[in-house]
């Protein structure tokens, strides 16, 4: 692709709006009419995951109808906002858009509308039926196509075609095919096709969540972690790349858009990294390398990872448990990776009109930490003591403390001047001091703490713990201009009227922005669902295992490799959302089933992770990866070579995922200690370090490529210490299978209990299989086994799993009724410890960096002579 102009301010927001928003904006009464029906979709999605609804008795919804209702906003909205083609207009709605928008909301809301009369005849759709779910089919394709371009819409088509060609395909995918009947009521008048699970949890997780992002980027929080990074890190060699780094960290934990967080950080982070030494392509390359990883940073990750609390089956809190730490070392190996660039240039920092000393410095950052810890601490135990003292009334204390708390730190950050970003190409850059950028918004924070302390201490559903972070969000939307007229009058004569007046407008903007937002996500889980219901229906899931088996020849990292290339591959046209949705139906499954005859265990939590991960990388390789391409349109150089450089840059996350698959360690899967905790912490983020200095070629010095080698061995020890200790000592041992309870017994509910089962296929094949059964709550083992999904029986001296709970986490991860317990797998008591393996690791890395010492020595004593 030719190189790319760069792009104004204006165009930048074009960009934006056709990736997320779809870039039509009519005016005048249509506009406000859209606008209308826009936010109250948004108010829709509050009050169907408030507890109002049960408090007054009214608007009380089950999940099918939610789903409908749901889906007939997507798909207004999707035809009034997305144009035909590029040529349409953005600013006139044709006739044929209203139609279809009507036609479709009517066939979407059908479930809806008559739920009653469909509940009476399941599985017998009357022609009005078929006629609705065949018009709402054809026009969810449409819809596909505007929100998501052709690639996901060839994609589906050709999953609904290969329903009706069943008996025409090779024998290895064959199938006996089904009526349209069949078909439409599967697809449309069932919870099984598009109203299926990837719809419900758009309903129930992520619109919320999108709003909260919204809401808080109106209030200016975007804005503020990017002058916090600016502040704390655009003095150092490189900082602009650094501030990149870490403002979409910040950015990332409030927004799941790849795009939007280029667009709303890459604007000044970009001219500035060109300005201190870094080509276009590499600027682009690190925003949009860090952007995409936002996705990834908890506590509020891209879409799909509300998706994994449904196909997973455990709470959202522990979705965030086992993302931290890579997130956090991904983020970690990327700034280093823009430092070491920095150091391979030599390029110089951004300076300040007064550089602290060394002892401000360290003062600064104690103070800061302590600070920190102190704060926490206080709103813990603050928060504890409310909902000791106050009982049932707690919840009414805690807002009245939180509206207290934001009343004074709005009146104190309101004694000192917003802190500005300069215009990154003005001669000078001024960079901002980090207290004062700190303290202008610490009232950012509250809406954070609340969804984290809904999220991690009393662990309620997502969908409440966003509704409660939402409402207290809207809550500071509407009081930051009334508190900012009370405590900083800037003599324009603004009274505190004028102010409330401003907070409405903004949270109504909100609310709009916030439901255009969610139009694609919509669209996406409903064509997704699509695309699932045909799984169901034809039994592809059970052909993916065979073909796969055959493909990788039983070998799991085989396996491995080819799911990551079809993410990626149908990632190049498919959205992160529904790739996710698509790969991890056919695939998940899979990888959990092969790896198990492999005698393999790997947590399903896991492959799902591996699965995300690599949907996600696509927004950055070419030849349709968004973020770059958005990275490209600020930089003005070319958005294929950009997204080639991101993708180097990213090569440390694409690692990542295959290191937690064969080491859970890493996602803080059994791990036994606090002492092991901080174990895994430090040497998976050195092995991620070393890892970066391997693709970078660059350690204290350009490395050799024995160097490299070394380095990457070191990465290896540290990432796989279990691979080297499994040479010589296995990792379990046997024991009767009749012991199963008395093992269950001393298990914690945290913990897995390893078994090997012998059984069937459903086309009769033996096959034996390894399966970690996680345990639930209960007294006894017994009790913890059924509570997790398994009822066993004795027979003389076998055991054989009498019963596995549909949807639970034992079914999920194979278990089948029938199947035989042949042996306990208990861990080796003999086995040395694995973290012996980081010795010669370290040895190794430690040997690299005298090396380069030496020469660097060598080097310098040469230049001198």
């Amino acid at each position: 692709m030719a190189q790319l102009e760069k792009l104004s301010t204006e165009e930048l927001d074009q960009l934006v709006k056709e990736a997320d928003l779809g870039g039509r904006e009519p005016g005048g009464a249509i506009g406000m009419g859209l606008a209308v029906v826009a936010a109250l979709w948004s108010l829709f999605q509050v009050w169907y995951a408030s507890p109002l609804p049960f408090t007054f008795g009214f608007g009380i919804l089950n999940d099918t109808e939610a789903r409908a209702i749901h889906l007939a906003f997507a798909v207004f909205l999707a035809f009034c906002a997305f144009p035909a083609f590029k040529r349409s207009s953005r600013t006139v709605i044709p006739w044929s858009d209203w139609v279809l928008a009507l036609v479709g909301a009517f066939c979407a809301a059908y479930l809806f509308l008559f739920y009653r009369e469909l509940a009476t005849r399941p599985g017998s759709p009357t022609t009005m039926d078929v006629a609705v779910g065949l018009a709402g089919v054809a026009i969810m394709l449409e819809a596909t196509r505007r929100a998501m371009g052709f690639g996901m819409l060839v994609t589906t088509g050709v999953f609904i075609a290969f329903v009706f060609l069943g008996p025409y395909m090779p024998e290895a995918i064959q199938h006996r095919g089904v009526s349209l009947s069949r078909f439409i009521s599967h697809m449309w008048l069932t919870t099984e096709g598009v109203y299926g699970v990837a719809l419900g949890v758009s309903v129930q997780f992520i619109f919320l969540f999108v709003l909260f992002g919204t809401l808080l980027d109106i209030a200016g929080a975007g804005n503020y972690m990017l002058q916090v990074s600016l502040a704390l890190l655009g003095h150092l060699r490189g900082g602009p790349a650094k501030v990149a780094v870490m403002s979409s960290a910040l950015n990332g934990m409030v927004s799941g858009s790849s795009v939007s967080n280029v667009v709303s950080g890459g604007i000044f982070t970009i001219p500035l990294m060109k300005r201190t030494g870094y080509s276009g392509v590499k600027a682009g390359a690190i925003e949009a390398a860090s952007s995409i990883n936002g996705q990834i940073m908890p506590p509020v990750m891209g879409a799909a990872a509300f998706l994994m609390v449904e196909y997973v089956g455990i709470p959202y809190s522990e979705i965030i448990k086992h993302a931290a730490l890579p997130a956090i070392i991904s983020y970690v190996a990327l700034f280093y990776i823009v430092h070491l660039e920095a150091l391979k240039y030599d390029l110089k920092p951004l300076v300040r009109d007064r550089q602290p000393t060394w002892r401000e410095r360290m003062l600064g950052w104690a103070m800061g930490l302590s600070g920190t810890m102190v704060a926490f601490a206080a709103i813990y135990y603050l928060i504890t003591a409310v909902q000791a003292l106050a009982g049932p009334a707690a919840g009414w204390v805690l807002a009245l403390v939180g509206l207290v708390a934001y009343v004074v730190l709005m009146a104190y950050s309101s004694r000192y001047p917003d802190v500005a970003v300069d215009d990154p190409l003005a001669p000078e850059v001024k960079l901002p001091l980090p207290w004062p950028t700190v303290r202008a918004g610490l009232h950012f924070f509250i809406p954070i703490v609340v969804l984290l302390w809904a999220l991690m201490v009393e662990e309620l559903s997502p969908g409440l713990s966003a509704f409660w972070a939402t409402a207290t969000t809207m809550a500071m939307v509407v009081l930051q201009p009334v508190m900012l007229s009370i405590f900083r009058p800037d003599g324009a004569g603004r009274t505190v009227v004028q102010g409330l007046l401003r907070g409405v407008a903004d949270l109504w903007k909100g609310l709009v922005l916030g439901a255009r937002n969610m139009i694609g996500i919509g669209v996406a889980c409903a064509s997704a669902g699509l695309i699932v219901g045909v799984i169901t229906l034809t039994g592809m899931g059970l052909m993916m295992t065979d073909f796969v088996e055959v493909v990788s020849a039983g070998n799991v990292l085989v396996m491995l490799v080819l799911t990551a290339f079809i993410c990626l591959l149908i990632g190049a046209g498919v959205p992160t959302t529904a790739n996710y949705i698509l790969v991890a139906t056919l695939m998940a499954p899979v990888i959990v089933e092969l790896g198990a005859r492999s005698g393999l265990v790997i947590p399903l939590i896991a492959v799902h992770m591996f699965v995300f991960y690599f949907g996600i990388l696509a927004d950055v390789t070419p030849p349709v990866g968004l973020a770059s391409y958005a990275a490209a349109a600020i930089s003005g150089d070319d958005p294929n070579a950009t997204g080639w450089q991101a993708t180097w840059y990213s090569l440390r996350t694409t690692v990542l995922p295959f290191v937690f698959i064969f080491n859970p360690q890493l996602l803080l899967i059994g791990l036994g200690s606090w002492a092991e905790v901080v174990i895994v912490c430090i040497t998976g983020t050195v092995a991620s370090l070393l890892f970066a200095a391997a693709t970078m070629r660059w350690f204290r010095t350009r490395c050799t490529w024995l160097e490299v080698g070394m380095l990457l061995i070191a990465t290896f020890l540290f990432f796989r210490p279990d691979w080297v200790i499994d040479r010589f000592s296995p990792k379990y041992v046997a024991a009767p299978a009749a012991d199963i309870y008395k093992v269950a017994d001393r298990l914690t509910e945290d913990q897995w209990l390893v078994v090997g089962i012998a059984g069937e296929t459903l086309d009769g094949k033996p096959q034996t299989k390894t399966v970690a059964i996680p345990m639930g709550n209960g007294a006894t083992g017994r009790e913890r086994l059924r509570d997790a999904g398994v009822t066993l029986s004795q027979l003389g001296a076998e055991l054989e799993v009498a019963q596995v709970k549909f949807g639970s986490r034992a079914k999920k991860l194979g278990l089948e009724q029938g199947y035989k317990i042949m042996e306990l797998k208990l861990p080796n008591p003999a086995r040395p410890s694995q973290h012996w393996v980081f010795i010669p690791a370290a040895a190794l890395a430690f040997a690299v960096w005298w090396l380069q010492g030496l020469r660097v020595r060598r080097d310098t004593t040469l230049a001198a002579a």
